[in-house]
């Protein structure tokens, strides 16, 4: 797998367990391992500019996800497709905010939008109440896996 982790913001960031996460998710979800993902940290000017040119939405938002050869999950049974899965923007300006008000910290917040955004970059959604609670429950479902994971690693 190839993940790019390009930080344009004004923070500092654990590019490494970004990167961990990311493959993390991506193993999971049977994502191809030749397939590419670029995530890259910008600050709130520039999310918000995206997120106007993009989505049609005024002012910054968490993250954004650029989907490009529209990989899906493989299943059990099929090989999984190769290719680019796509582009993650995020603002850890506003997960920071976020974490605060959510009680968890900016960090965990990022990791979340993170699983967040590559789900979105596999085409799940939230829009209707169905895919919201799919979308979310297997979010949820990933970062525990994670989280547990990544701690008993650093035993």
């Amino acid at each position: 797998m190839s993940i790019e982790i390009l930080n344009e913001a004004d923070v500092e960031l654990d590019v490494r367990r970004l990167s961990t996460l990311s493959r993390f998710v991506m193993d999971r979800m049977r994502v191809h391992p030749q397939a590419e993902l670029c995530i890259k940290a910008v600050d709130e000017d520039t999310i918000a500019l995206l997120n106007e040119q993009w989505m049609g939405k005024e002012g910054p938002t968490d993250v954004l996800a650029f989907p490009m050869d529209e990989l899906r999950p493989g299943k059990v049974t099929e090989e999984p497709e190769e290719g680019v899965l796509g582009d993650l923007v995020l603002c850890p300006e506003v997960a920071q905010r976020q974490g605060q008000e959510a009680g968890h910290g900016r960090d965990a917040e990022i990791e979340l939008l993170t699983v967040h955004g590559i789900l979105h970059l596999l085409g799940y959604d939230h829009a209707e109440p169905d895919e919201h609670k799919e979308m979310f429950d297997l979010q949820g479902q990933l970062l525990e896996e994670w989280r547990t994971t990544a701690a008993d690693s650093a035993q």
